[in-house]
């Protein structure tokens, strides 16, 4: 389904009713909205995964503007900013208020400039494997100790200065060290509408990325906060969610960290994941 949104045409899709019987009257249900990663990639990231709460909440997903069934925009619309401003626009087309929101990886910054520039709007917020400010250095870091020295120059020549070649040996090389669980599949890979341009423009130091910074204006978030991230994350690495939690001063924060478990908290443990999210949500149940 696709709608209007501050100038542009926003993809999105639901999972689940909003309303539902119980007994004699109808209840209301949480609306989760789910802020897929990035960018370039799309919504699809985000499943099967959610669909396992759709029997306490109603589940949304949408593409951000530049990425995935979204309407292309234009690159001086590819920022942080408007992605959080879209996610706004689209609840207020929606008619959505206090919704959980939902952000992984780049799905996570666009949350919380989203909770950030509308603090009074967001109920809710799950922020996993994500940064509040990207320390290139310790990226760089981490892909070391846990893929070797060759692993970290692939990263460094990538995000240093992002092209389609050096994206594609970055995926070749560095990707496959996201993960610790080796068995899962890697299908959904084939199933993103990959909009490289996207995220060429806003990776790197040089770039948006590199210049980032929620760690002050997250103390103005009073809502309630689940923060995850594994232990073994590469792109994210823990201490970034360590920041986050200690900027977070206005709200309950629940911060786990998983052991054994790299950059796809949800790829990792799936079922550990799920079951803290599911209790997450339990708390706005009416």
């Amino acid at each position: 389904m696709y709608l209007a949104v501050n100038g542009t045409t926003l993809f999105f899709d639901v999972d689940g009713e909003g309303l539902t019987p119980n007994g004699k009257i109808m209840r209301q249900k949480p609306t989760v909205i789910v802020v897929h990663g990035g960018p370039g990639a799309d919504h699809s990231v985000s499943k099967p995964f959610f669909s396992g709460i759709t029997d306490i909440a109603q589940v949304i997903y949408y593409d951000h503007r530049g990425n995935g069934r979204s309407d292309p925009s234009s690159k001086e619309h590819w920022n942080l900013a408007q992605w959080g401003d879209d996610l706004k626009g689209l609840c207020d087309k929606l008619g959505i208020e206090k919704p959980i929101v939902i952000g992984t990886s780049f799905g996570g910054f666009v949350a919380q400039s989203y909770a950030t520039r509308h603090p009074s709007h967001v109920g809710g917020l799950v922020l996993i494997s994500t940064a509040a400010k990207m320390e290139f250095e310790a990226v760089y870091e981490a892909f070391e100790r846990i893929g070797g020295e060759e692993t970290s120059q692939v990263a460094r020549e990538y995000w240093e200065n992002p092209t389609d070649e050096g994206r594609v040996r970055y995926r070749e090389m560095c990707v496959p060290y996201y993960s610790v669980n080796k068995t899962g599949s890697t299908e959904w890979m084939s199933r993103i509408l990959w909009k490289n341009e996207t995220a060429l423009w806003f990776n790197g130091p040089r770039n948006e990325h590199g210049q980032m910074d929620f760690r002050e204006k997250l103390k103005n978030i009073g809502c309630p906060v689940l923060l995850m991230v594994g232990m073994k994350d590469p792109i994210t690495p823990p201490e970034f969610s360590d920041v986050i939690a200690s900027a977070l001063l206005g709200s309950d924060v629940n911060y786990l960290k998983f052991p054994e478990c790299g950059h796809g908290v949800v790829g990792d443990k799936p079922a550990g994941a799920l079951s803290e999210i599911r209790e997450f949500i339990g708390d706005f149940q009416t």
